[in-house]
């Protein structure tokens, strides 16, 4: 038997202020991202935006259904707009947020586990790790480079991509 150990890497800023430039921006554009989320049920908006390789910014919100399964997460609305109109681009970084008249959100929100897949896979695709920022608005940001730091056992079968 073995007992092994996962550390997470990443780095916790107090405010925008504390950020590049370049991070700041991609902050303040996943908050314009909530104008865009359709939230009716949850009342529970996300925002993210992307910043692609040639400094072109992509942003994406939460889209709901009244049939729950029906929705789709900011992160995948952003990422999949990417896949089809912008297949060759590389993702450099992302910044997600989140926003509710229910609650104070006090700490940033972290994606699912089927949004860090699909990051994941993207990576893979793109052989480049996504830098990924946390913003918690008018509060704390946490920036982790690479998904395998936030999902460690992503699923992975190049089997399925035909290789031997």
């Amino acid at each position: 038997m073995t007992e092994l150990n996962f550390n997470i890497n990443y780095t916790r800023y107090e405010n925008l202020q504390e950020l590049s430039a370049q991070d700041r921006q991609l902050c303040e554009q996943s908050v314009e991202a909530l104008k865009t989320s359709y939230s009716p049920y949850s009342k529970f908006k996300v925002g993210t935006a992307v910043l692609l390789d040639n400094d072109e910014i992509v942003l994406g919100s939460n889209q709901e259904n009244v049939a729950y399964p029906s929705g789709l997460c900011a992160e995948r609305v952003a990422l999949f707009s990417i896949g089809v109109s912008r297949p060759d681009a590389k993702i450099k970084s992302m910044a997600i947020t989140a926003k509710t008249e229910l609650f104070e959100i006090t700490k940033p929100i972290t994606s699912c586990g089927g949004c860090l897949q699909v990051m994941a896979e993207v990576e893979q695709k793109q052989g480049s790790e996504i830098e990924v920022l946390f913003y918690c608005l008018d509060g704390e940001i946490l920036k982790v480079k690479g998904i395998q730091s936030l999902l460690p056992f992503v699923f992975v079968e190049d089997r399925l991509l035909g290789a031997s």
